[in-house]
């Protein structure tokens, strides 16, 4: 089996930077602002370096639930690979406290994509294709380097400026360039090929399938984003063997396999609001056969024209109005 030399540079980088990490008081050397954000990994904050003034995120990790090499996984995969301008960078800054490790990475002091798509209205067209653009370069650099991202959400997508000429993707906790063990969750982020592992995903005791992380994983989740950036909702529930509204979208795909052929949305109606070209763009990432799917960096030959048929523009301006208009009362 090839040894992915990434994976072998970042091992290495992990356990050099484990004998220097050092105890550091946090209040000492930063002036904690705010809370960005917390998850199960811990918890963001938003700080300024006491003496350069400058701003930063901070990342907290509680010790109690965090391996140090996971952490430190996490902090050199961000350090020194992620150099693509809408990727997340670590400062250089890694340090412990008596309850938690902590690294400083550049800071999205405008928020993430999460707080401007709007519950079943989404988001603007031209802003929506300027963050796909950014995140099919993204995440083909990472691929490039033998990682997988493996947990791309809105969340995960922090914002450098209001109208998303420069987002960045961040998180980087769950990627991995070998191999895991196959986990399904109920949602429509996961891709149909976990559904294997259907049934273990509350027991760390059952039979564990192992798979090797591929790209694959990264495009049919910024298929999903896509989709739920334009709408404000998902295209399904669940991506799972019972749920209805997946089983159409499958029986839409199966049912017109080339470009030259005709898409009839009625098989499938939660894409009958887009036109053609954003059809093929979700066929494309969104196959159901992993080995078939296209990768993030073909999503860039659909970009320039119109996604969203001029029907649906008009109703979801409709709604912006509305929705505009009862936060100012």
């Amino acid at each position: 089996m090839t040894i992915n030399p990434g994976i072998y540079l970042l091992d290495e980088m992990c356990h050099l930077t484990a004998q220097s990490l050092t105890p550091m008081v946090t209040s000492e050397h930063f002036k904690v602002l705010k809370l960005l954000g917390e998850g199960s990994y811990g918890k963001v904050m938003l700080a300024v370096h006491r003496k350069r003034g400058t701003p930063m995120a901070l990342k907290f990790f509680p010790r109690e639930s965090t391996s140090l090499m996971s952490f430190l996984r996490e902090y050199n995969l961000s350090l020194s690979f992620c150099t693509h301008p809408s990727l997340t960078r670590a400062m250089g800054i890694a340090y412990c406290t008596p309850s938690h490790y902590v690294f400083a990475q550049q800071a999205g002091l405008f928020g993430d994509l999460y707080d401007i798509i709007l519950p079943e209205v989404g988001m603007e067209e031209d802003c929506c294709q300027r963050v796909v653009s950014q995140l099919c370069g993204a995440l083909s650099h990472l691929h490039s380097l033998g990682f997988v991202h493996r947990d791309l959400k809105p969340e995960n997508v922090f914002l450098c400026d209001s109208v998303c000429h420069w987002v960045k993707l961040g998180d980087f906790g769950m990627a991995r360039g070998t191999r895991v063990p196959e986990v399904w969750y109920s949602s429509p982020y996961c891709t149909p090929e976990a559904e294997i592992a259907r049934g273990n995903e509350d027991s760390w005791r059952g039979s564990r399938v192992w798979v090797r992380v591929e790209p694959s994983t990264d495009s049919w989740a910024l298929g999903i984003l896509t989709y739920t950036m334009l709408t404000g909702s998902h295209p399904w529930a669940e991506t799972a063997s019972d749920c209805h509204s997946y089983l159409k979208y499958q029986q839409w795909f199966d049912s017109s396999k080339g470009p030259d052929d005709e898409l009839d949305v009625s098989k499938a109606p939660q894409f009958a609001c887009f036109t053609p070209l954003a059809c093929f763009y979700f066929r494309s990432l969104l196959n159901p056969r992993p080995q078939l799917r296209g990768r993030p960096e073909d999503g860039l030959s659909y970009l320039g024209g119109d996604w969203v048929t001029e029907m649906e523009k008009a109703r979801l301006e409709e709604k912006r109005k509305k929705s505009r208009g009862e936060e100012d009362r």
